[in-house]
């Protein structure tokens, strides 16, 4: 249990954690092109997980600061693969594992055996992959007799990184041409990693087409994680002054700060390059919020930040509606669900909708007794509203934000005065 006082203020500067999307997608292109060197690796549990499965098909992975992967051929697992909490980890090897010609087994915890797979079981099977598991496939475990995939054009029903990264995937390892249609453009990491290694790739007006390809060497520097260092901007928003250096600026993972923009944030945002993904520092200083619309459209590049754009939203003048974001009742928790229960112990004006979120403010927030609902994005942003919030609250599960930002509470003592 974690005891969190509002009297604080904040102020000062952290380097932001390694990002936890990208440091999945390197280690599983690392293990398909044999070797890989990996600076500043996220230390997330769900990072940990994804390292295991890649030893466990075969992969000697070494270092600290700097971490190098190195494969020979590809090993069947001799044990079940446990994915752990992180649905990245096992929808994408998921991917990987209908491509190799040998059986596998992947499985999770109970709120990852909760979660929709047959998402991307579906197109999967279109390739010729053949996977069985509960529900014709929709839940884990997943049983998988990979090898012998062929390409497909598919079009993505709904938004999903996830997907799309499992089915690029398995389409290096297929025969022929795999062509990935979105309507909404998804966060691009793998698209951006793929071509850093060499893929045969082309992207043009949201499509994505893959030929098989033998990669080349990774060798990269992850950089910063937005969607972890929006918690320490928040505070900023709310309670002082916070920088946040080194933080990877992909516009399609950084929604949030459109959409903080237009609520009146005061936000710097100076860009310092990169390859293949931009970084830069951003600055946050305590600003007057209001509030604003947010609907379909921007929901793909900020899915993980609304449950804390909803806390920021109790502090913004008028009423805040989110609307298409129904795929938050799928993540580690129902989302909507689990936000409107907290926030509404602390006196928010926050109401559920099928697909989103309507709040109503600005609201004098109370310390109350809160629930992370085992879900990480959830314990971080509740972390957020107790120190907006007036008098101490206790959050019960606090132990779940080291699934993608362990070292939160460190950089949150350095800032707090």
């Amino acid at each position: 249990m974690l005891r969190l006082s509002g009297d604080h203020r904040v102020g000062g500067e952290v380097k932001a954690p390694p990002d936890k999307s990208i440091s999945h997608r390197a280690i599983i292109l690392s293990l398909i092109s044999g070797e890989g060197r990996l600076a500043n690796l996220s230390r997330a549990i769900d990072v940990g997980r994804s390292l295991e499965l890649a030893r466990a098909l075969g992969a000697g992975i070494e270092g600290n600061d700097v971490v190098y992967i190195r494969r020979g051929a590809f090993r069947e697992p001799s044990r079940p693969l446990f994915a752990g909490n992180s649905g990245t980890t096992v929808r994408l090897f998921v991917g990987l594992l209908a491509a190799l010609p040998f059986f596998s087994i992947l499985y999770g915890d109970r709120s990852l055996s909760r979660r929709p797979m047959k998402r991307v079981v579906e197109p999967l099977r279109s390739m010729g992959a053949r996977i069985d598991g509960r529900g014709e496939g929709e839940r884990l475990p997943l049983a998988i007799r990979g090898g012998g995939l062929k390409g497909v054009e598919y079009e993505l029903p709904v938004p999903s990184a996830q997907v799309k990264s499992a089915l690029l995937i398995a389409g290096l390892l297929a025969e022929g041409e795999t062509v990935v249609r979105e309507r909404t453009p998804s966060r691009d990491h793998t698209e951006r990693l793929l071509e850093l290694c060499g893929a045969q790739l082309k992207r043009k007006d949201g499509q994505i087409e893959l030929l098989p390809s033998d990669l080349q060497q990774l060798d990269l520097r992850v950089p910063g994680d937005f969607s972890s260092a929006a918690y320490l901007l928040a505070l900023g928003l709310l309670k002082g002054k916070v920088k946040v250096r080194d933080v990877g600026l992909n516009p399609t993972r950084t929604g949030l700060l459109r959409v903080l923009r237009r609520m009146g944030a005061e936000l710097e945002v100076n860009e310092k390059g990169g390859e293949p993904e931009p970084i830069g520092d951003i600055t946050a200083t305590a600003s007057r919020l209001k509030a604003v619309a947010v609907g379909e459209e921007m929901v793909p590049c900020l899915i993980d930040e609304i449950p804390l754009l909803a806390v920021l939203s109790t502090q913004a003048e008028g009423e805040t509606r989110i609307t298409g974001a129904r795929e938050l009742r799928f993540k580690e928790s129902d989302r909507i669900r689990a936000i409107v229960l907290e926030l509404r112990k602390m006196g928010a004006d926050i109401e559920e909708l099928e697909d989103g979120l309507v709040i109503r403010g600005p609201t004098r927030l109370k310390g109350a007794i809160l629930r992370a609902h085992g879900d990480h994005r959830l314990a971080l942003s509740l972390v957020v509203a107790s120190l907006a919030a007036e008098g101490e609250s206790q959050l019960l599960g606090d132990s779940w934000i080291a699934i993608s930002y362990p070292e939160f509470l460190e950089h949150l003592k350095c800032l707090l005065k």
